[in-house]
């Protein structure tokens, strides 16, 4: 039986190792479809990663697909059932790293706009593609740094689908419409080390800095709101001390993180966070890296489109979550347009074993083509 074009397209990206950063020469496959329909080609090369924008039209309102051509590393190839770059099928599963998590996504990205010309070769507008082999890495290099460079030139994305998988049960069962924040503080609470049987001679960091770290984890941040639950403050690493049970350490390192909500902004946590600290007389220093503003988009023609052709395609309106970890939305939100996500179902991503329904890809090629239709037909 022949592949259909998106399940062609998918297991030609999968089974190239496009491993953070390395691309592998999924964006040139993608690059010639687009060429093919008449997209205007930007390779954009920053330090180790490559990624591309493409352009067809040059009309208002811009419409563009987002997404990523790495993938996560496939970890001990011996625990997989299949090669995790030999793309197979089982049982109407398309197994192979990438497949959910986004190379089934792209697939089926192009083969909608490869559709929706085919029927719409004068189209109203602008579609875009802003694709990036650094989304599981550090992302440097990537997205945030082709949004820059468009920004520069006032080449803004009024409206973006970025196809990570955020479906749960079935595809499109869920629209990601916006994502929280992220803050990462970096403390070290100074002391003075010393031997346990004179702590008359030292000052114990850890002990110092308990009471604080205690109200700023017990901190009401805010109540959530609609759309998003409220901020969480957690605390993934600490150390402290020399191994040895008879030494007072002399610093104290306490990594935390916010996942915070449109009720508060960076700049009120460091705030907060730094007034507390100070309340309670620590002798401290603070590095702070900034992972990504929260952004909703809650009402519009892009969510109304996206929700309809979902409908269309599962006779069933898709429900509309901030849940989960960052994405690139974040900093294509900066742009000030509207931003959602939609893709296959998320159960196996970065798992072994990876897979998504190979029925799952038609649908979604569907929505997206629906999608175009209702914006730009």
């Amino acid at each position: 039986m022949t592949d259909t074009p998106t399940l062609a397209l998918a297991k030609d990206l999968i089974s190239r190792q496009s491993v953070t950063p390395v691309d592998a020469g999924c964006q040139e496959v993608m690059i010639d479809r687009l060429k093919a329909l008449g997209f205007e080609i930007e390779v954009m090369v920053f330090e180790d990663t490559t990624n591309f924008w493409a352009r067809r039209g040059t009309q208002a309102p811009l419409f563009a697909f987002a997404g990523h051509t790495d993938v996560v590393p496939a970890g001990k190839v011996e625990l997989w059932d299949t090669p995790p770059f030999e793309p197979t099928i089982i049982d109407g599963m398309l197994h192979g790293r990438g497949a959910a998590d986004m190379k089934g996504s792209l697939a089926s990205m192009i083969v909608a706009v490869e559709q929706f010309i085919a029927e719409h070769p004068d189209h109203k507008g602008s579609i875009g593609f802003l694709i990036t082999s650094d989304e599981e890495g550090p992302f440097i290099n990537g997205t945030v740094r082709v949004v820059e460079t468009l920004m520069a030139r006032g080449e803004n994305i009024d409206m973006c689908i970025v196809g990570e998988p955020s479906s749960t049960d079935i595809v499109g069962d869920v629209v990601k419409n916006g994502r929280r924040g992220s803050i990462t503080g970096d403390l070290t609470v100074k002391g003075i080390q010393g031997h346990v049987a004179y702590p008359h001679l030292a000052s114990n960091p850890v002990h110092q800095s308990l009471m604080a770290i205690h109200e700023l984890a017990t901190t009401e941040w805010d109540k959530g709101n609609d759309y998003f639950p409220p901020t969480s403050f957690q605390i993934p690493n600490v150390h402290a001390g020399t191994g040895a049970s008879n030494v007072i350490p002399g610093e104290f390192n306490v990594q935390f993180n916010l996942r915070f909500s449109t009720e508060l902004t960076n700049e009120i946590i460091v705030d907060r966070v730094t007034a507390t600290l100070d309340k309670h007389e620590l002798d401290y220093d603070l590095k702070w890296t900034f992972n990504g503003d929260p952004f909703l988009t809650d009402t519009g023609a892009l969510l109304d489109a996206v929700v309809d052709a979902v409908d269309a395609v599962n006779n069933t309106k898709p429900a509309l979550l901030t849940t989960g970890g960052t994405s690139d939305g974040r900093f294509i939100a900066r742009m000030g347009g509207q931003v959602v996500e939609l893709g296959p179902v998320n159960a196996t991503i970065h798992k072994v074993n990876e897979c998504v329904k190979v029925a799952d890809l038609e649908k979604l090629t569907d929505m997206y083509q629906k999608t175009l239709e209702n914006l730009l037909a």
